[in-house]
């Protein structure tokens, strides 16, 4: 769904099944502009994922957004301590992705 919300906004998209799968297809491709980022993953969750980015210096320039279902305040602060840049509460609306989308300076 997010997929197909993010090419009809104009954006190429990558997928990765879970945060490993997500890291090595940042070491093999040129660091996109955004990942969108759900909490709840096999393998690697989310917040393992942006920590492991955010110890990286080569993906400073990657902007991350948590998309999930976490709604706790902890859970926000937590995501936003450990680097993603914004966060998004499921479920949502196309605004609301395009909204969050263009406060991230993303266009």
């Amino acid at each position: 769904m997010i997929a197909g919300i993010l090419r009809e906004l104009g954006f190429d998209v990558l997928q990765a099944c879970d945060g490993c799968d997500a890291l090595s297809k940042l070491q093999e491709s040129r660091c996109p502009n955004l990942a969108l980022v759900d909490w709840n993953m096999p393998n690697m969750d989310g917040l393992q994922f942006v920590r492991e980015v955010r110890e990286n210096s080569a993906w400073d320039s990657l902007t991350l957004m948590m998309v999930t279902a976490e709604t706790e305040s902890a859970q926000v602060v937590n995501a936003i301590e450990a680097g993603a840049n914004e966060y998004l509460m499921k479920p949502f609306t196309r605004e609301a992705l395009a909204e969050k989308i263009q406060l991230l300076g993303i266009c």
